[in-house]
C-alpha cells in the first residue's frame, strides 16, 4: 500500500509539472508574458511546451550566471519534460484514474536523454553544494536542490517505475522545503512540495495514513490544499504548477467547475500549450464552469 501511495504522490506532483511545468527558483520573478530574464523566459517557453526555446534561454542564463545551479537544473527539467511529452504521459486521465495509472506499461526511455538529465542534475547538485558551503542560507541553492530531487523522483516513478526510490527523493525534497520555509515563510514556491505530500497522503484510508505518519510522511489533506493555494496565489515560477495541481485535485474530488475554471485560466495564460484546451474538452467543461 505504501508503494501505491508513492506512485500516486509522484503522479500528482508530476502532473502539474505537467507543465506548468516545473519547479524553479524561488528568488526569481513570475514566468509570464512579462518575463524579462532568460530563465524566466525559459520557463514561460516550457509552459508553452517550447522546449527548444527554453534550452536557448537557459544557455543564455548560464553564460551570465555560470555558478548558479538553477541553470543546469532548468536544463534537466526541459530534457525531462521533453521526454514525458515524447512518451505520451502528459494527460490528466493517467493521474485521476487510479486503475489506469497503476496498470500503466513500463516506458521505453531514451538512454541518451536520461544521461543528459543525470549530467545536468549532477552539475546542479555540485554547484548548489558549493554555494551552500559559502552561505548555508542561500535560498536559490536550496531550491535548486529541491528541484533536483523532484526531477529525480519524477523520472524514477513515471519512467522507470522505481517507486521506493521516488519516495526517498520525495521525502528528501520535502524536508529541504520545510527547512527553507522555516528560514523564509514567504518562499511561497516551496509550499508546493509540502502541500503535494500532505494532499495525496491525506486522501488515503485512516490505517494507511497512520502507517505513512509512522514513516515520517505528512498526512493532512486540508493543509495540503492550503499550501497549494498559497503557491498558486503568491508563488513565482511555480504558481501555474500549483494551479494545475489544484485542477487535478478538483477533478479527483468531483469538483468540475473548479477544475474547469483553473484549466481555462492556464489555457488563457499559455495559449501555445495544447494540453490545457485538450483537458478542457476531455473534462467536458461547459460555459458555466469557465
Amino acid at each position: 500500500m505504501l508503494i501505491q501511495f508513492v506512485t500516486r504522490m509522484r503522479r500528482l506532483f508530476f502532473v502539474s509539472f505537467l507543465l506548468a511545468l516545473l519547479s524553479p527558483a524561488i528568488c526569481l520573478a513570475s514566468a509570464s508574458a512579462t518575463a524579462t530574464t532568460p530563465i524566466q523566459q525559459g520557463f514561460a517557453s516550457m509552459y508553452n511546451l517550447d522546449f527548444a526555446a527554453a534550452h536557448q534561454d537557459f544557455d543564455a542564463w548560464q553564460k551570465l550566471h555560470p555558478e548558479d545551479p538553477m541553470g543546469a537544473a532548468c536544463h534537466a527539467a526541459a530534457h525531462l519534460f521533453t521526454e514525458f511529452a515524447r512518451l505520451g504521459v502528459l494527460e490528466s486521465q493517467l493521474f485521476t484514474d487510479e486503475n489506469r495509472f497503476d496498470n500503466r506499461q513500463k516506458l521505453s526511455p531514451d538512454l541518451q536523454v536520461k544521461n543528459m538529465i543525470n549530467a545536468e542534475l549532477d552539475q546542479a547538485d555540485s554547484l548548489a553544494a558549493k554555494a551552500l558551503a559559502k552561505d548555508p542560507n542561500n535560498a536559490n541553492a536550496q531550491f535548486a536542490k529541491i528541484l533536483s530531487l523532484g526531477l529525480r523522483s519524477d523520472y524514477a516513478a513515471l519512467v522507470e517505475k522505481r517507486n521506493l526510490a521516488a519516495l526517498r527523493y520525495t521525502k528528501q525534497g520535502t524536508a529541504l522545503a520545510e527547512q527553507l520555509l522555516k528560514q523564509n515563510p514567504n518562499a511561497y514556491d516551496a509550499y508546493l512540495a509540502v502541500g503535494v505530500e500532505n494532499y495525496l497522503s491525506g486522501i488515503k484510508p485512516a490505517p494507511v495514513r497512520w502507517l505513512m505518519a509512522a514513516g515520517g510522511v505528512e498526512t493532512d489533506k486540508t493543509r495540503g490544499i492550503h499550501d497549494l493555494e498559497l503557491t498558486a496565489a503568491h508563488g513565482d515560477l511555480l504558481a501555474p504548477f500549483a494551479r494545475l495541481l489544484l485542477a487535478v485535485a478538483a477533478l479527483r474530488d468531483k469538483e468540475p467547475a473548479k477544475a474547469c475554471s483553473l484549466l481555462s485560466g492556464l489555457s488563457s495564460d499559455y495559449p501555445k500549450n495544447p494540453l490545457y484546451p485538450r483537458e478542457i474538452n476531455q473534462n467536458h467543461c461547459r460555459t458555466e464552469h469557465l
